[in-house]
């Protein structure tokens, strides 16, 4: 598995949905095709796709071949976005302590939800 194989499948919408619904259990590729909206050659091929990358597993069950997720490449991924997400907390946190020392009156306005003035009526004729 390389990291471009695995950033290319989770490019696509279609796999990303196939791998949220995958996080329930395992599943053949029918009820995959038909929860996802999708044709079973069109699941298939997007299952494909996630086999390569090394993001799903499959097994022989009987007649049908069922479909789960393997953690692993999501662990490695959790892994490099951690350095990131630290830089996200401490931005955050810091804009956080900001807001905190400003003082409300020379924050600004908050926007109006209601018309500023309320609509008149026709006049008569």
């Amino acid at each position: 598995m390389s990291d471009a194989a695995l950033w290319t499948a989770l490019a696509d919408p279609h796999r990303r949905a196939i791998v949220t619904l995958l996080l329930e259990r395992p599943r053949p590729v029918g009820e995959i095709a038909d929860a996802c909206g999708l044709s079973q050659p069109s699941a298939s091929k997007h299952l494909k796709v996630l086999r390569e990358a090394g993001l799903v597993r499959v097994s022989q069950e009987a007649q049908r071949r069922v479909h789960a997720l393997d953690p692993a490449p999501i662990a490695a991924l959790d892994a490099w976005l951690e350095p990131y997400r630290r830089l996200w907390n401490r931005s955050l946190d810091a804009l956080g302590r900001r807001l905190d020392e400003t003082p409300a009156d020379t924050r600004p306005p908050q926007r109006r939800t209601e018309p500023p003035c309320p609509p008149t009526s026709p006049a008569p004729t």
